[in-house]
């Protein structure tokens, strides 16, 4: 299991409009294959800061499946807007505490 993690900071004025677009854009991903779940949590003391965790079987589900894909236009057309600036990706493996 992998681990995706970005911090997305948003243009300022724009989080409403960005939480609706989340929303808007999570099923382009959710119905990805590899994909097992995603979340995005607001800071708490910054209301354009945003941190999405997103979980797949394995890297290549993001960056080779999902990033190539017409749904990852979709999502991009939909958030990327939003972004400034643009987030990094980093990738995580499983937690040290699994069994």
């Amino acid at each position: 299991m992998i681990l995706e993690h970005a911090l997305l900071q948003v243009r300022p004025g724009q989080s409403k409009a960005f939480e609706a677009a989340m929303a808007q854009a999570r099923p382009l991903i959710a119905g990805q294959p590899g994909f097992h779940s995603i979340d995005v949590r607001p800071h708490s003391g910054n209301p354009e800061r945003y941190l999405l965790l997103v979980t797949w079987d394995r890297m290549e589900s993001h960056r080779d499946g999902f990033r190539r894909s017409e749904d990852y236009q979709r999502w991009r057309a939909l958030l990327h807007a939003f972004y400034d600036p643009m987030p990094e990706i980093a990738y995580y493996g499983a937690s040290i505490f699994d069994d």
